[in-house]
């Protein structure tokens, strides 16, 4: 099959506000809910009982996890509005929600399609800067322990400063704005409840991102770094799909990023007998429990292998 052929079209909309799909008003209102939970929190960390605020810091590390791999993750790839200043504007608050600048996320998401989770070269570096085997040894992934608790702490902010100014000055004045966006939201909250955010708000927002790299963990986990249409691990829960906006689909994401959310079933429609062919991995639960997959290969070993060795 000629790979180069295989394509979906785009969706169009007569509307003035949406870029692609009025169906974008969806994860665009998932946003600004989890911008408002954010704020909700604050309020109300001082009236309620520590058991129920426990339980929604819990909920707000998931919802993190959801924004960035579902609203924000989809943001990147077919921004939802019009206006480019429509666009910048969510960027800010989905930056404030998350906690960290929408428009690095952007450089550091981008840099990732450009390795597409490679192995280190004969230097020891990989393209892609969160690839799930930048740091482990003799080509293996590195243990997901490691990699979910510590790619928090590894992030090249030189590295993505470069990489925006090499976009334009426009892009790294935007991440500036939204870094100082959501520094000056958490610095306000600080003066007011510094017990808050010290005690309370910054280990679930920590849980929250090392959730996202425990998600991000499997869904390249068992993948082929060396061929495109076995790129990602995919995942076809439907709930799952629908909260993340269909980033379950991430071996057909990979193959072709710019497909939207919407397009993303009838793509698979399109590729899947060429990737049963290829031997690409899929698991069943979402990917935040891959390492419940009866079929999880040993680190190391590809799907394809994994899948000769069961049969």
């Amino acid at each position: 099959m000629n790979t180069d052929a295989i394509r979906v079209d785009r969706p169009t909309t007569s509307s003035k506000l949406f870029a692609h799909t009025r169906w974008d008003a969806i994860p665009t209102l998932a946003g600004l809910f989890h911008l408002v939970y954010f704020l909700g929190l604050f309020f109300l960390f001082p009236h309620a009982p520590l058991w129920v605020m426990l339980v929604l810091g819990f909920i707000y590390s998931l919802m993190v996890n959801a924004n960035i791999n579902g609203v924000g993750h989809n943001f990147i790839h077919n921004p939802f509005f019009r206006l480019e200043l429509l666009n910048r504007l969510f960027g800010i608050t989905q930056s404030i929600a998350c906690c960290f600048s929408q428009t690095y996320y952007n450089a550091v998401h981008m840099q990732h399609h450009k390795g597409n989770a490679d192995r280190p070269d004969e230097k020891g570096e990989t393209i892609d800067w969160i690839s799930i085997y930048k740091h482990g040894h003799d080509g293996e992934a590195e243990s997901p322990w490691r990699y979910v608790f510590l790619s928090f702490f590894r992030d090249d902010i030189g590295a993505i400063r470069r990489e925006l100014r090499k976009r334009g000055r426009r892009e790294l004045i935007w991440g500036n704005i939204e870094l100082a966006a959501f520094a000056t939201v958490l610095f306000v909250m600080f003066v007011f409840n510094w017990r808050y955010v010290i005690f309370y708000f910054l280990p679930f927002f920590y849980l929250g991102h090392c959730f996202s790299y425990l998600n991000g963990y499997y869904r390249h986990y068992g993948a082929d770094p060396d061929k495109p249409i076995a790129w990602g691990v995919s995942s076809y829960g439907k709930i799952y799909n629908w909260l993340f906006f269909y980033n379950g689909y991430h071996a057909e994401h990979h193959f072709r990023p710019k497909v939207h959310w919407t397009k993303m079933e009838a793509f698979h429609q399109q590729v899947a007998e060429l990737q049963k062919e290829e031997g690409v991995r899929v698991i069943e639960h979402a990917h935040m429990l891959g390492f419940l997959d009866r079929n999880l290969p040993k680190r190391g070993k590809s799907a394809l292998e994994t899948t000769e060795a069961i049969s």
